[in-house]
């Protein structure tokens, strides 16, 4: 009988292949002393330890960059970071001399403390910085121990699915794309460092499954869709007829890739329809293009510092920036100011304790209260909207006031640049990310001080039905067809409508076929996906009529439950569109 555990989706694509478990843990130390004259020795151990820990993670390091780039790479500058740490080494050589215990027991003493110190500064699963002590944990522990890495697939034939309880950049930069088939883990978001290099390589993945590691096997078969976020363990003749038509309609549709990105994107009865691209990192740029997105509706800039231990330079961010911009020479490419807080905590940022970090100190309230570490990314968007249509998005915005010190920060910065005498482009357009329902409330003061709105689904979606979007227990719960959401995407259209600016939604919701068949009923005609949906999204849009989606949306506007919403939709939608995807994650029983 065929077991289905959802989760959140990590990096798109579907597969199938067979379980292959990864011990990857902290390994058991025993408790042992040494004599007096063995300190020196133990402390010399460590030191050899912590000297082969840095090879391997530089050899890593260095394969990643080239597959990569050097962005990429630099994932793992925070572990190399930590082995040379004070509090890491004297940390460790402090036990060693003064308890003379071995290297491997006063180190995991030592990573024991630190682990509980950060655990106090933010939620343990959404920290990154806990994910890469313990993976220093395990690669210094198994050299002391005399342990062999477990990650031989040398053994495995076939296309392998790891099943994990949570994994790391280190692990999957040893994973061949070819070899690995995709991802499934209990722990873990779409923001772990490991998930942005999963989706770098094209591995699909799902997170947050909660027991995929108790409840699967080596050698079972299983199905993973890093779409819509589910595994389907032992699958049954009617999941494989669904992974099928899943994996047939995705493949034709990377077989016909260029094809269809030269295809006008519009509606059966006329509506143009602008498809935009999400990234996570630079190098994604030029497989959006060849997917077909017509610019770029989010550019996450996290990448640049969520794990380091500093904030970059101007250099360097404006280097990153312009050249996604000079990518999409002539298209829109939004990026977002630093989304810091929630689930992203570099370390030079000194976070306080907070019982929900997503309710807490995060994104723009970062950002305005230490103004002076952001100012920099400010002149570096400045510089590079020289390049291309480069347009600034504020993310969390709750009030007026927050849009006006940002503008304010702006103008500052500009200012500056006339000083040195630096070129931008002064007709560069600052909007707002619609991501609470403060903020879709307060749309019409909102707009007065906005040149754009974007609204952030997955966000939207959260604070609106007070469901932790990281939380698999609650995955169900997590419905962006809710009449209370549908109602607000209506009322933020109407606004913008009204104000004359643009309204795009850059959420996942709207790289599902139900999803953008709502955008553009409500007359949200800008819609911005991962780019390895886009294909499959254009031809969702060629597929339907404008008209069709409005009488839809007027329907889904006065049912009463998000089930009466989808059926609305999935009615009107057409014969031609694929519903199978993930209408099941809310046990729905529309056709498929």
């Amino acid at each position: 009988m065929s077991v289905t555990l959802d989760g959140f989706p990590a990096s798109e694509g579907i597969a199938w292949g067979r379980v292959r478990r990864i011990p990857w843990g902290v390994p058991s130390v025993p408790h042992e002393v040494v004599d007096a004259g063995r300190v020196d020795h133990e402390v010399a151990r460590f030191s050899e330890a912590r000297e082969a820990a840095r090879e391997r993670l530089l050899e890593l390091k260095a394969r990643t960059e080239a597959r990569l780039g050097p962005v990429e790479a630099r994932i793992f500058d925070p572990q190399i970071l930590m082995l040379d740490d004070e509090t890491v080494v004297r940390g460790t050589e402090g036990y060693i001399r003064d308890t003379r215990l071995t290297a491997a027991r006063a180190f995991e003493w030592r990573m024991l403390e630190l682990k509980a110190q950060w655990t106090r500064t933010a939620n343990p699963m959404v920290l990154d910085r806990l994910n890469d002590l313990e993976d220093l944990q395990v690669r210094v522990l198994r050299h002391l121990l005399g342990q062999h890495d477990p990650l031989d697939l040398s053994d495995t034939s076939g296309d392998v699915v790891v099943v994990a309880p949570n994994l790391t950049p280190s692990l999957i930069a040893q994973f061949d794309p070819d070899q690995v088939a995709a991802l499934a883990t209990d722990q873990g978001t779409r923001t772990s460092h490991w998930a942005i290099l999963a989706r770098s390589q094209g591995i699909p993945a799902v997170v947050g499954l909660g027991d995929v590691c108790r409840k699967a096997a080596d050698g079972q078969e299983v199905i993973v869709d890093g779409r819509i976020g589910r595994v389907v363990l032992d699958p049954d003749e009617r999941d494989w007829r669904v992974f099928e038509e899943r994996r047939t309609r995705i493949r034709l549709l990377e077989e016909e890739v260029e094809e269809v990105a030269r295809l006008e994107s519009v509606t059966a009865d006329g509506q143009p329809v602008a498809l935009r691209a999400n990234l996570d990192l630079p190098v994604e740029a030029d497989n959006a293009r060849r997917h077909g997105a017509a610019g770029i509706g989010l550019f996450r800039t996290e990448f640049l510092v969520v794990g380091r231990n500093a904030m970059p330079g101007e250099e360097e961010q404006f280097q990153a920036y312009r050249r996604v911009a000079e990518a999409f020479d002539g298209d829109a490419v939004y990026i977002r100011l630093f989304d810091l807080g929630g689930d992203k905590f570099p370390s030079f940022l000194h976070m306080p304790p907070q019982e929900n970090p997503f309710l807490g100190w995060r994104a723009v309230r970062v950002l305005l209260d230490e103004p002076e570490l952001f100012r920099v990314q400010l002149r570096a968007i400045l510089r590079a909207t020289v390049f291309g249509d480069v347009r600034i998005m504020v993310p969390l915005v709750n009030d007026v006031e927050e849009v006006q010190r940002v503008r304010a920060l702006l103008e500052e910065e500009e200012d500056g640049l006339r000083r040195d005498g630096i070129p931008f482009n002064r007709g560069y357009k600052l909007g707002v990310m619609v991501e609470t329902p403060a903020a879709a409330l307060d749309a019409a003061e909102l707009a007065r001080h906005a040149d754009f709105f974007s609204i952030g689904t997955n966000d939207l979606v959260q604070y609106t039905l007070a469901v932790d979007r990281t939380n698999a227990r609650l995955a169900r719960l997590f419905n962006p067809f809710h009449p209370s959401v549908v109602r607000q995407l209506h009322s933020v259209a109407r606004v913008a409508r009204a104000a004359g600016i643009e309204v795009s939604v850059c959420g996942e919701m709207a790289a599902t076929s139900l999803g953008a068949f709502l955008c553009l009923g409500l007359d949200i005609t800008a819609l911005s996906v991962a780019w390895p949906a886009l294909p499959e999204l254009k031809k969702v849009v060629r597929d339907v009529r404008i008209e069709d989606a409005r009488r839809a949306a007027r329907r889904a506007l006065a049912a009463a439950t998000a089930r009466d919403v989808m059926e609305a939709l999935a009615e009107s939608i057409g014969d031609a569109v694929d519903l199978s995807a993930y209408v099941g994650r809310w046990n729905l029983s529309l056709r498929s």
